[in-house]
Parts: C-alpha cells; structure tokens; sequence
C-alpha cells in the first residue's frame, strides 16, 4: 500500500472548498491547488470549484446543468482561491449563481453556473454514439506512453505519476509529437476514453461520489484534453519548441448523470482557429448516451521560424 494519497483523493479533497474563517466577505476559500506543470493554478480546477460553490447554495434537488466561464488571468499556485457566489435568480425550475475567483492579485476566473431541478420530462433526442470504436482496455494509457520521458520533462511526469485520469486515445496522441496526417487532412477529430484513476489504496471509490461532484470531476477531466484538437488539426503538439497556452474561456453543459470513475468517451474536434486563437468542441458519451457537452477557446502561440 503506497504512503502518499492517491492523485483522485487529493483532487477531491481540493474541490471540498471551506468556508473561509478569516476572509472576511468572501463565500468560500480553498488553501490549496491541483499541481501542474505550467505553475499556474490549473483552468479546470477553478471552473470545477466554482461550480462546487455555486452547488452549495441552491436547494438540493437542483443540479448543475451549465457554467460558462472566462479566465482573466493567470492564478498563483501558492495562494488562496477565493470563491465569491451572487445570486442572480431562484425560478420554479432553475438556479442562476455568478461566482467570482480572486486572489490577492484580483479576479483568475468569473463564472455563471445554472443549476435545474431533477427530473425535468420535455423533449429528448442525442446524437449517437461512435461505433466500432475500440475497447479501452486494448488501448495504451498516457501513463505508459509517458513513463520513458518523466524524467526529462515535468509535463511527462505530470501524466506518468500525477493525474488523477486514465487518459486512453484512439487517435494517435499529440502529447509527444505532432499529428502530420491530421493536420494534412485539415482535421482536428479525435476519439479519447477516461475514467478516473482510482488504485487499491484510494479513499475514493466507486460509489461515493456525489453526483455534482461527478459532475465537476468531469470539468476538471475534461481540461487535460481540450485543447488537443486545435493543435492536431494545426499540426503541433504539447511538445512543439516554444509553445505557449492558455485557456481563455470555458463552457459546459450536462443532459445526464455521469460516473467518472467509469469510462466515458469523448468524440472532439476543432472548427476554426484564427488571430492566436482556436476553438474546441467535445461531446462526452457514457454507455451510448451523450451525458455532457462543451467547448473551449484557447489562445496558443508558436515562435516564428525565423
């Protein structure tokens, strides 16, 4: 049994945010953050607590239903987050919060999340599902593919030892090197599995998590593969020399419950990219249903040839 806690268990303890006993003003804080390579507090932790503190103050047989949000600058890994939640309307069916994530430096994030009450009957049709898509079990992990490089990259290191995900593409990855028959193709599809990583000697199992806390997990998973179908179809990589990125805004929806400690498939691609930016759409299935859908813009720069 190992003696550090498991990647999951230190996610769920950080979307566990307290109410703050010496921030005089603010809603709720959290003392500490996800690490990630970059330094800066991680996008889709941010958007998953403050959907969390939106959750807190609404009736419990309302969930989340939408957030969409836009990051205004960088967050410091080593502060506190603070989560600040208005309430901007309570109707017979829907709750509308506005919660505002600052640090001493000023806002990182604001946020609108809607939550529904359960159980609401009307029209009802998805998309199907991809099929012949392959197991996931047959499928490398980004654990294994990353595991020869940990020691020379801490982006490697991040996905060999650190994520709280099992990350499965069908797709080639473009964590390691540029997707070239893609970006020839003018395409940025890709087809990715996940599920949360949960070894033997994690608190968190299966079966004990809420179903809005499955909800934010999922925002929190979904943000370490965003990003990758503007780069497939741009024909980069996480590992192009000189890369720079950074979440501008993020929004999703949910239509359904979803358990991510089992696998959920995400069918993603990119529409356009332009002026430093591209946008990324993913929907996300779980046993043939389509549970959650979302998109992200991203603003990503590469140093000029010359």
């Amino acid at each position: 049994m190992s003696d550090s806690p498991a990647p999951i268990d230190h996610l769920v303890h950080v979307l566990g945010l307290e109410e703050p006993s010496h921030h005089d003003g603010h809603t709720f804080v959290t003392g500490e953050s996800l690490y990630f390579p970059t330094g800066r507090v991680y996008g889709g932790q941010v958007i998953a607590q403050s959907l969390m503190a939106g959750a807190a103050s609404v009736p419990d047989d309302r969930l989340p239903h939408s957030i969409h949000g836009y990051f205004i600058a960088p967050g410091d890994i080593h502060q506190d987050v603070l989560f600040d939640t208005e309430t901007l309307r309570d109707g017979r069916s829907f709750s509308a919060r506005r919660i505002n994530a600052t640090q001493s430096q000023g806002a990182i994030l604001t946020a609108i999340a809607s939550y529904q009450v359960d159980g609401q009957s009307g029209i009802d049709f998805h998309d199907p599902a991809p099929s012949d898509v392959p197991d996931p079990e047959t499928l490398t992990s980004a654990q294994q593919l990353m595991e020869p490089y940990a020691e020379q990259s801490d982006f490697a290191d991040y996905y060999a030892s650190k994520s709280p995900f099992d990350i499965r593409h069908v797709t080639n990855t473009v964590m390691l090197g540029a997707d070239k028959e893609s970006a020839a193709a003018d395409s940025g599809h890709q087809l990715v599995w996940m599920r949360a990583d949960i070894p033997e000697h994690a608190s968190t199992q299966p079966g004990t998590i809420s179903r809005v806390l499955n909800r934010a997990l999922l925002a929190v998973g979904c943000d370490q593969i965003m990003m990758e179908p503007v780069l497939r179809r741009s024909g980069l990589s996480f590992m192009t020399p000189g890369i720079s990125f950074a979440t501008i805004d993020h929004s999703m929806w949910w239509y359904g419950d979803i358990d991510v400690t089992r696998w959920h498939l995400y069918v993603q691609d990119s529409p356009v990219a332009g002026q430093g930016r591209g946008l990324c759409q993913a929907k996300v299935y779980q046993d043939g249903q389509l549970v959650a859908a979302m998109t992200q813009e991203a603003m990503i720069r590469v140093p000029k040839k010359d």
